[in-house]
């Protein structure tokens, strides 16, 4: 069963999502082999103020 995590910046609405995990899940389990059934796609919105890169806040 393939699991996967997005993460990502709020900001998306719900209909942004629903397609996300669609299409992700319909890509994985193509290229896996398995059925979509199987396959588990996790949001996670991280404030930007959590997010560092470049030894810097994102905010």
């Amino acid at each position: 069963m393939p699991i996967v995590n997005i993460q990502m910046w709020p900001g998306r609405d719900k209909e942004t999502k629903k397609k996300v995990i669609e299409k992700v899940s319909q890509t994985v389990a193509e290229t896996v082999g398995c059925p979509i059934e199987a396959v588990t796609v996790v949001i996670e919105d991280i404030p930007k103020e959590n997010w560092g890169f470049e030894g810097k806040q994102a905010v």
